[in-house]
C-alpha cells in the first residue's frame, strides 16, 4: 500500500460518507468505520475501490482502542484520522437527561479524544500524522438546545490544543473542523431544512462540497496545528437564541396559510 490512508469514523453515511469519497477521489486509501451501517459500509467501500471498512461501537471504549491498534500495525503509511461520527439528541438546559448526556459524552468527547491518542502514539506516517475533530458552529453561536451535545462537542474542542501542545512530532497536526447546518438533521422537514441552511450571513447553502474542500486542506497540514476551521458560510459569528431548527420551523409556521 502507498497511498496515504485515512480512517473515517461514521464514514457509512452523510458528512463521514461524503469525506471518504472526497479522499478516495484525492488518491487515498480511505477506511470507513461504522456500528450498526454495515451494508451501506460495505457498498461505499466497493464503489470507491481503494477503500476497506472497520466496525467498532464508539462507546465501547476498549473495542475501539483495539481496533486502532489492528489498524497501525496494517497501515504502512497512516496519515489521518477524521473524528467525524458523532450522536444528536435533544435535551433541555432546565432538563438534562442523564441518558442523552452519557451518551453524548461517550460517543462525542470520550471516544474521538482516545482515538485520536492512540493514533497519535501509535500511527506510523511517512509526512506527519493530522487528527481531525469535528466539533459545530455551536462552539461560538451557542444556544441553550441540544444541551448535552453541545456540551460534548465543547469539551472534545478543549481536548484540539491540548492534544496538539503534547504531539512529539512536530508534522504532526490537530485541528478542529466546525460544520454549521448542512444537511437535514433532527427531525427537521423539507421546507425547514431550506430555512434553516441559509441561516447565515452570506443566506446561502453550506455544502457537503465545502465541508470535503476543509478537510483536504486541513489532511496536508498547512495550517497551524491547534487551531479550528469553521465551515459554516459565518452562521458562528452570528447570535441565534435558539438552534436553526426551531427558528426555521417557527418561520416556516408563520407563513402557513390559515
Amino acid at each position: 500500500m502507498t497511498a496515504p490512508s485515512v480512517l473515517v469514523t461514521g464514514g457509512a453515511k452523510r458528512i463521514g460518507a461524503a469525506l471518504c469519497d472526497a479522499f478516495s477521489s484525492a488518491g487515498w486509501h480511505v477506511v470507513i468505520h461504522y456500528r450498526s451501517s454495515r451494508e451501506e459500509a460495505e457498498a461505499l467501500a466497493a464503489r470507491l475501490g481503494n477503500a476497506e471498512t472497520i466496525g467498532f461501537d464508539l462507546a465501547d471504549g476498549d473495542a475501539a482502542v483495539n481496533a486502532m491498534h489492528s489498524l497501525a500495525q496494517r497501515l504502512t503509511d497512516w496519515r489521518a484520522l477524521i473524528n467525524c461520527a458523532a450522536v444528536f439528541e435533544n435535551d433541555s438546559v432546565t432538563g438534562l437527561d442523564p441518558r442523552t448526556y452519557n451518551a453524548a459524552m461517550t460517543v462525542n468527547a470520550r471516544a474521538p479524544v482516545q482515538l485520536a491518542q492512540t493514533f497519535l502514539s501509535e500511527a506510523q506516517s511517512v509526512a506527519g500524522r493530522r487528527v481531525i475533530q469535528l466539533t459545530d458552529m455551536k462552539l461560538e453561536n451557542t444556544n441553550p438546545d441540544f444541551f448535552s451535545y453541545t456540551m460534548s462537542k465543547h469539551a472534545v474542542a478543549g481536548a484540539i490544543p491540548m492534544l496538539s501542545m503534547a504531539r512529539r512530532n512536530p508534522a504532526d497536526r490537530v485541528y478542529g473542523l466546525a460544520p454549521g447546518a448542512i444537511l437535514a438533521s433532527h427531525d427537521q422537514a423539507r421546507e425547514e431544512t431550506e430555512i434553516s441552511h441559509r441561516m447565515n450571513l452570506l443566506h446561502r447553502k453550506t455544502s457537503l462540497g465545502d465541508m470535503c474542500d476543509a478537510a483536504l486542506f486541513l489532511a496536508e497540514g498547512h495550517l497551524a496545528s491547534g487551531e479550528t476551521l469553521f465551515v459554516d458560510s459565518g452562521q458562528h459569528l452570528l447570535d441565534q437564541p435558539r438552534d436553526v431548527i426551531f427558528l426555521a420551523r417557527q418561520q416556516a409556521e408563520t407563513k402557513k396559510p390559515v
